[in-house]
């Protein structure tokens, strides 16, 4: 299989490094490779930038607290993911409730090991067909592992935040959580809430077009609706909120979450609220630029064209994270008027090489 035989065995080999055999060992090796790629500069969980000489991607990051309180966004970007050279994991994850930091920030630590955990997993149960030819065959399988592989990793995580109710008391609160993981010219993007991913591509006439990649998990969407209704949940709009529909429980009014998946929030976990993530892919072409990973304090006052008009338009593209949340904190000012500023973080992730002298830098 040329190519994708050699990146799974590679994967495969440098997980099977841990002391142990089996999941811990897995999970050991993967927690083992996220130390050394912090020690390199591989890993970037702060505003800043992520770029590795020879490589083909070039990520800024940024995120700016709102008026809320503690700033519950956090973002991870990991270069070389699973030691592998031409791989990159990028997630953002917004919290909520009063645990909502805490739950976010654990699961941005555990998402990227559990992964590639379950994916040495997944791969070791899998029959690699040597006789497939196509290079969208390849492809095909390859998303299937890292499907199955993410819809593992979401419920372990999901069943290991419960557990930890002792340290992290995630009754009441939780976080969303969008990553992708760059494999070549393949993406597979996983979702869970509200947060969104836009592509910026070319047209045939030379401008940039915005490609909405995932779904906004709103409790209003009607399978998320009949899910949460049958499950004796209910979803309505306060009077003071029109348009702002959240799940409630039976017979409170509690706890009003905006969205309808997320890790945590076990309150609402038996009435419909899932973790499960909406898991997609999309072969990376020439035309394709880079893509927008934000929070939904972004997509609330800035629309997906948007969004890619001011990424491109940044003079520097290191800053252009910084731009586009600069931008929709100026936009919340102007549209929402008396309305606390949400939390507003932005992963632009551009897909082509990007010559500089820095491996990592942090933005001032």
């Amino acid at each position: 299989m040329g190519h994708f035989s050699a990146m799974f065995n590679g994967l495969a080999r440098s997980l099977r490094k841990g002391k142990n055999s089996g999941r811990c060992g897995g999970r050991e090796a993967a927690e083992s490779m996220a130390k050394d790629a912090k020690k390199n500069d591989l890993i970037l969980c702060t505003s800043g930038i992520v770029s590795v000489d020879g490589s083909n991607n070039f990520a800024s990051v940024f995120s700016k607290r709102g008026k809320k309180g503690v700033n519950q966004d956090c973002c991870i970007v990991w270069e070389e993911f699973g030691c592998q050279a031409d791989m990159i994991f990028c997630g953002i994850f917004d919290g909520h409730g009063p645990w909502g930091h805490f739950v976010a920030k654990r699961v941005r630590e555990s998402m990227p090991a559990s992964l590639l955990c379950s994916w040495q997993e997944t791969l070791a149960q899998t029959s690699l067909d040597p006789d497939f030819d196509l290079e969208a065959e390849k492809k095909q399988q390859l998303f299937n592992i890292w499907k199955h592989s993410y819809l593992k990793t979401c419920a372990a995580i999901d069943q290991e935040l419960e557990q930890q109710k002792r340290k992290i008391d995630s009754f009441y609160s939780g976080t969303t959580a969008l990553s992708i993981v760059r494999q070549g010219n393949l993406i597979i993007i996983a979702n869970v809430g509200d947060s969104r991913a836009v592509l910026a591509t070319s047209s045939d006439d030379g401008s940039l077009v915005a490609v909405q990649l995932t779904v906004d998990f709103k409790p209003n969407l009607p399978e998320e609706a009949e899910r949460i209704t049958e499950c004796q949940g209910r979803v309505f709009c306060l009077n003071d909120e029109p348009g702002v529909h959240r799940v409630w429980l039976p017979d409170e009014e509690s706890p009003g979450l905006a969205m309808s998946r997320a890790f945590g929030d076990y309150c609402v976990k038996d009435y419909g609220l899932i973790s499960v993530p909406e898991v997609t892919h999309r072969n990376i072409t020439s035309q394709d630029q880079f893509v927008v990973l934000a929070t939904d304090g972004v997509w609330d006052v800035i629309s997906n064209q948007e969004a890619v008009d001011i990424v491109s338009s940044a003079p520097d593209r290191a800053k252009s994270g910084r731009l586009l949340v600069d931008c929709a904190v100026r936009a919340w000012k102007r549209k929402r008027k008396g309305i606390a500023t949400d939390d507003i973080s932005a992963i632009c992730l551009f897909f082509h090489s990007y010559s500089s002298s820095h491996q990592h830098a942090t933005l001032k």
